[in-house]
Parts: C-alpha cells; structure tokens; sequence
C-alpha cells in the first residue's frame, strides 16, 4: 500500500490529488500524520479528494487508527489513515 506523509504545512488541495490518484491506480492508500495540524491537514486531504472521486462516480471511505514512529530517535505517535476506493456511492444523511 502506497504510504503518503503528511505534514501541518502540507496543502490539501495537492495531497488530494495524490489521494484520488493513488486510489485510482491501487484502490487504497495510507495516510501518516503526526501532530494535530498534520491530521487536520490530511483530514481535509481526504474530503477534497472525496469530491474528486464522486466525479468518477466512486466514493472513498477511512479507517483510521494510530502509529508509532521513531523520529531523530525520540518515539512519537501518529495517526494513520487508511483510504479506500469504493465502486458505489455511500448514501449521506
């Protein structure tokens, strides 16, 4: 599964597209984010990329969960999310 990490600088609109494109090509991909401002940015991401799916009559879903990274030898913990391409439209309420 293709990984793409975010950061709280990361513009959302550029790692939509790379969501819509990775789940275009592998039907999934994992989002890595550590902090608050890197999740809001990869939660934004991922509805952007939401809207560029639907175009193609698909729909995204996510699971999220945590991760643990060894960064300059300290160990954080990150969120992960897991997108995932799918075929039909998922009803809103």
């Amino acid at each position: 599964m293709e990984v793409l990490k975010v950061s709280s600088n990361s513009n959302p609109n550029k790692v939509a597209g790379a969501i819509a494109g990775a789940v275009g090509k592998n039907g999934k991909v994992e989002i890595q984010a550590i902090g608050a401002g890197a999740v809001n940015q990869a939660v934004k991401a991922i509805a952007i990329a939401r809207r560029f799916v639907a175009e193609n009559g698909g729909d995204l879903y996510m699971v999220p969960g945590f991760i643990d990274v060894v960064i300059e030898g300290q160990r954080r913990t990150g969120v992960s999310i897991k997108v995932f391409l799918s075929e039909g439209k998922l009803t809103e309420e």
